[in-house]
């Protein structure tokens, strides 16, 4: 019996193959499969807007407004945020300090 026992406490526990590393690799594997689907979705998205950029002049000047918040000469531009962009801007420049 005590054998046994310690069989079963090597192959359940302590060995590299044990069922608790198992579970922990098959839970990461769940992670990471996630994680790949957000950045298939991510490229996508971008590869996206490489193609409507290279095709439509316009989307490049729409690009540079609303991300760069650049302007023709003689306008003006009015940025607003939301208060949580705002306490994100600010926590993440105390950070730089």
């Amino acid at each position: 019996m005590v054998v046994i026992f310690f069989i079963v406490l090597i192959v359940g526990f302590i060995d590299d193959n044990s069922f608790m590393h198992r579970f922990d690799r098959r839970n990461r594997m769940g992670q990471l499969r996630s994680e790949i689907e957000a950045y298939k979705t991510q490229y996508e998205k971008a590869d996206q807007q490489l193609r409507e950029m290279d095709s439509d002049p316009k989307s490049i000047e729409k690009m540079a407004r609303e991300r760069y918040f650049m302007k023709r000469q003689g306008e003006d531009v009015f940025v607003i945020r939301d208060a949580e962009e705002d306490a994100t801007v600010e926590s993440s420049d105390s950070a730089l300090r």
